[in-house]
C-alpha cells in the first residue's frame, strides 16, 4: 500500500516537472499572453480582451507597417501598450489635415497612409504639424481610436528595444476569437 502511494507521487511530480519545462520556455521566450486595458484600441481591441502575443518572429524578421505590437512604454518600463506601427526606422511622419503622412525626403514615394482597419472618416489629430524623424530602431506608433490613446504623438517614437512582440491571436471573449494578419495598405 506504502509502495503504491510513493509510486504515485513519483509519477506525479514527473509530470510536474516535464510539464513545467515544456511550459515556462514556451511562456518565456516564444508566446505570452496579454490583457487589454484600456479604450486606444477600440473598436479592434475592447478593454478585458485576452490577447495572445508572438516573441520570437522579431528576433527573425523586422516589425512590419500595421503590425499590431506589445512594448514597454519608454518612459516607465513597468507599463506595456498596445499599439500599431505606422512608421518605420528612416521614414519621416507628419500628422497634418486629419491624415498620416510618410515623407521619405521628398521623394515621389510619399504618401498620405490610408488605413482599412479605422472607422470611416476618423481623422488623426496631432498638437504639431511637426515633422517626426525616425532613427534606425524606431517605429512610430498608434492607438486605432485616435481621440483616446496615448501614443507616439505625445511620448515620441518607441525603440525596436522596447518590442516586446505581436499580437497574433484574440482568445476571449470567445465570440471575437481572431487571427490577425498584416492590413493591405492601398499607396
Amino acid at each position: 500500500m506504502l509502495k503504491g502511494f510513493f509510486s504515485f507521487i513519483f509519477e506525479l511530480i514527473k509530470i510536474i516537472v516535464i510539464s513545467l519545462v515544456i511550459i515556462i520556455p514556451i511562456r518565456y521566450f516564444l508566446v505570452q499572453p496579454f490583457y487589454v486595458k484600456g479604450a486606444s484600441m477600440e473598436p479592434n481591441f475592447y478593454d478585458q480582451e485576452y490577447l495572445i502575443i508572438d516573441e520570437i518572429s522579431y528576433r527573425f524578421s523586422k516589425p512590419e507597417r500595421g503590425d499590431i505590437i506589445v512594448f514597454r512604454y519608454p518612459k516607465n518600463p513597468q507599463e506595456f501598450f498596445i499599439k500599431r506601427i505606422i512608421g518605420l526606422p528612416g521614414e519621416k511622419i507628419q500628422i497634418k489635415d486629419g491624415q498620416v503622412r510618410i515623407l521619405n525626403n521628398g521623394n515621389p514615394d510619399s504618401f498620405i497612409l490610408k488605413e482599412p482597419y479605422l472607422a470611416s472618416g476618423t481623422k488623426t489629430y496631432s498638437l504639431t504639424e511637426d515633422v517626426v524623424s525616425l532613427g534606425e530602431e524606431e517605429y512610430f506608433v498608434l492607438g486605432d481610436n485616435r481621440n483616446s490613446s496615448k501614443d507616439s504623438r505625445s511620448f515620441g517614437p518607441v525603440n525596436r528595444s522596447f518590442v516586446t512582440g505581436k499580437v497574433v491571436l484574440r482568445g476571449w471573449p470567445f465570440s471575437r476569437i481572431t487571427l490577425f494578419k498584416l492590413p493591405q495598405y492601398q499607396y
